[in-house]
């Protein structure tokens, strides 16, 4: 977690989710990174900006901190 977002709430920092693959983009804006992976190489692995969050993992295959991403997602009110 590079900051605190609501979607964060309840999930450890360092908390370890499921990538398939090993693609990445660096944005531009640094103050987008919401959070980063360290992988050999730190890279950002999600971004967040008003109201729009993504991520490049699989929250869903993340066993309980995707669970709750995907849980604080149904419930964010940005």
């Amino acid at each position: 977690q590079a900051g605190p977002h609501p979607l964060w709430n309840g999930i450890d920092d360092g908390a370890r989710f499921y990538f398939v693959h090993s693609y990445y983009v660096d944005p531009e804006d640094d103050s987008l990174t919401a959070a980063t992976t360290d992988y050999g190489i730190r890279y950002t692995s999600a971004i967040a900006r008003d109201n729009l969050f993504a991520v490049q993992f699989h929250p869903e295959k993340s066993a309980d901190a995707g669970l709750t991403l995907l849980r604080n997602f149904i419930t964010w009110n940005p």
